[in-house]
């Protein structure tokens, strides 16, 4: 690998213009009478090795945009190079192969595991799809990687159901890391997991990071988590990233009225200092028929008659601080 393309300058995932829009169909034809637009032109990339947060409320499309990354729904339109490949246009055994560089750690690790299985049996399921290995090989890697995220060899015999949802969260990961992959989308890793679990689980991710140079999606909507983890941070509201940044730089001066909003909401664990709240009027709009101009004109306390007509240009105001707000500067 070249100088240029060293860790945190070569850009391992770009995203341009990813947009998913859902049919709603309705009357006994199933006849599509209108779409929501759930992803909306969505472009950001991923440095390797880094952590790139996505953040905002929930509805706002986050999980829609790291599923269509890795086609696990299919995108409307757009385009994700991963390592330099377009994800999208590749066929189905390109696809599968690509797929060994791109994993997801989901959401709720219960629901993503066969109650069937052994979880060993689960974790080797994609080095047997992939012919990786032979059984013995096979289940090496899976032992291995169960001690990674700090699980014991005996535990590859036993069902998701007798762990809890921190060790099944684990499961998740040691499942995802098994094809040692490069790229690797975490849909909400620890928002099911009690505060305690959530900061174990964050090192294993950061720690498996600096082993391995993973580089990481990460989706949340807690603020705090995103800040402990994430290199940049771009926030998401009603199907559009409307900021991004660097990490310190969005924390420590946000530019956009939401991203103002969303931070001061986070809380401070000194009851003795107040932060001024910035609350927001009224509800998401609906995806279905989002409004014209900048789509946060609705609820934004700094709106002008110009929002309401004209969409803001996502645009660099400060080196690396992006914001699509035409009261920015």
């Amino acid at each position: 690998m070249s100088n240029n393309q060293s860790k945190g300058n070569y850009d391992l995932v770009v995203v341009k213009d990813l947009v998913k829009y859902f049919p709603v169909r309705s009357g006994v034809l199933q006849r599509v009478n209108a779409w929501v637009k759930a992803v909306d032109k969505v472009s950001f990339t991923v440095k390797e090795g880094e952590t790139l947060g996505l953040v905002g409320e929930s509805g706002c499309g986050k999980t829609t945009v790291g599923r269509a990354m890795l086609r696990l729904i299919e995108p409307t339109s757009g385009s994700v190079f991963i390592n330099g490949e377009d994800v999208i246009e590749m066929r189905s055994q390109s696809l599968k192969t690509a797929r060994r560089n791109m994993q997801i750690i989901f959401q709720d690790p219960y629901a993503s595991l066969n109650p069937r299985l052994p979880i060993g049996e689960s974790v080797m399921e994609g080095l047997h799809i992939h012919k990786i290995g032979d059984p013995k090989e096979r289940w090496e890697v899976v032992l291995k990687m169960l001690k990674k995220v700090g699980l014991e060899e005996y535990h590859a015999r036993r069902y998701p159901h007798e762990f809890s949802g921190g060790q099944r969260q684990r499961i998740g990961i040691a499942r995802a890391l098994a094809l040692n992959p490069k790229f690797i989308v975490c849909d909400e890793p620890v928002s099911a997991l009690d505060v305690s679990i959530q900061s174990q689980v964050l090192n294993i991710l950061k720690d498996l990071q600096a082993e391995f140079g993973l580089t990481y999606l990460f989706i949340a909507h807690n603020m705090s988590v995103v800040e402990h983890i994430s290199d940049r941070v771009a926030v998401m509201y009603l199907g559009k990233v409307v900021e991004l940044a660097d990490r310190n730089e969005l924390f420590r001066s946000p530019l956009h009225p939401y991203t103002k909003a969303l931070m001061s909401a986070i809380p401070i664990p000194d009851p003795t200092v107040k932060r001024e709240r910035t609350i927001l009027k009224g509800d998401v709009p609906s995806p279905l028929n989002p409004p014209s101009g900048c789509r946060f004109h609705t609820r934004c306390p700094i709106a002008i008659d110009r929002c309401s007509q004209e969409e803001p240009e996502f645009r660099e105001v400060r080196p690396g601080h992006f914001v699509a707000c035409l009261l920015a500067e």
